[in-house]
């Protein structure tokens, strides 16, 4: 029998925030600025889970062994820096969902792979700073996902036990860290849904369809312990 969650982990881009606006914002004005048309947005959100490699990738065709990767891949991370939360948002039903989480005594907090220079800002601006139990970005630790060490820092800084935790990811390299850091998982199906397998491949425990459904799982949960399953 699993305890109950005393503490949902969350990624950032496409599980917390929708932060694909602002991103697609800063590889537009970049082709812009060359004389290139803007893509539409819906173009650009499937690659917003590969961070900069993924943007720059698809805006401007080139891969990291391409010369002018480096330059462009630089040149976005300035551009994104500078308006980072003009447009992004959390999803609809989040702050709702934080809010019920922190009236149950359920600590929360954010595991991303963006660097915290941006994170930090981003986190700031969507005024979750001081509600999250911790904040863990792509670089607070030695490796970032899908190796397990961000995780294990979250739990550590939240002081939960992973088998008291839940971590809620768009990305299939979210699961693959949630499961080796010994923690439940859950695939945000609303989100970007990175990966190379279809998301119902990727071994999750649950998927929820919105932010509200991370609460069903806890009452699941519950429920399930008072029945002794």
């Amino acid at each position: 029998m699993m305890p109950a969650v005393r503490l949902v982990l969350l990624d950032l881009d496409g599980t917390l925030a929708d932060t694909a606006p602002d991103l697609a914002g800063a590889a537009n004005r970049m082709r812009i600025a060359r004389g290139i048309e803007p893509l539409p947005i819906g173009e650009l959100r499937p690659f917003v889970s590969h961070g900069a490699r993924g943007m720059v990738g698809r805006a401007f065709n080139v891969s990291p062994e391409d010369p002018r990767y480096t330059e462009l891949r630089n040149e976005f991370m300035r551009e994104y820096e500078s308006a980072l939360c003009v447009d992004s948002s959390l999803f609809p039903g989040m702050d709702d969902t934080l809010q019920r989480l922190e009236q149950r005594g359920i600590k929360w907090g954010i595991v991303t792979n963006k660097f915290a220079r941006f994170t930090v800002p981003l986190v700031q601006a969507l005024n979750l700073s001081q509600r999250a139990a911790c904040i863990v970005s792509g670089d607070t630790t030695k490796f970032s996902k899908p190796h397990p060490a961000p995780l294990l820092h979250a739990l550590a800084t939240a002081e939960v036990k992973a088998a008291e935790a839940m971590y809620v990811g768009d990305d299939q390299r979210d699961i693959d860290a949630g499961r080796a850091a010994g923690m439940r998982t859950a695939v945000a199906t609303y989100g970007y849904l990175g990966g190379a397998l279809e998301y119902q491949h990727w071994g999750a425990d649950a998927l929820v369809h919105a932010p509200q459904e991370i609460l069903q799982l806890l009452d699941l949960d519950k429920r399930t312990e008072r029945n002794g399953a």
